[in-house]
């Protein structure tokens, strides 16, 4: 199972129990998220594609943390003009872990940690 979500003007493939990095989003750790954005989503039963989005479908997810990105440096440098730049810039991020994806009336959670997955 799996589905695609539009956060922060990017789209991210998600799966039940995935952890994912997205742009800030707020809340706190623990709070609960819900993406109604699904541009597709798909099961044992087939693949449903949003025109544009899946009508009934959300993901909800937990805040695991509000951190910070890998250092990006920028450089600039103009050749034989003396004239070099270095900045730095660290992208604040929301981590997330995904609970549940609602397709279009079908409920699936992620299964516990510690339980054993069922066959």
């Amino acid at each position: 199972m799996f589905a695609v979500i539009r956060t922060g003007g990017k789209q991210y493939r998600v799966t039940p129990n995935a952890v994912l990095k997205v742009e800030k989003l707020a809340g706190e750790a623990g709070a609960t998220i819900t993406f109604t954005d699904v541009l597709a989503y798909g099961d044992d039963a087939g693949t449903t594609i949003g025109a544009p989005l899946v009508p009934g479908a959300s993901v909800t997810a937990t805040v695991v943390a509000q951190d910070r990105l890998d250092t990006v440096i920028i450089f600039k440098k103009r050749r034989r003009q003396n004239s070099r730049r270095r900045n730095g810039h660290r992208q604040h991020v929301t981590v997330l872990r995904v609970a549940g994806i609602n397709g279009a009336g079908a409920a699936t959670s992620a299964p516990e940690a510690g339980a054993p997955a069922a066959n």
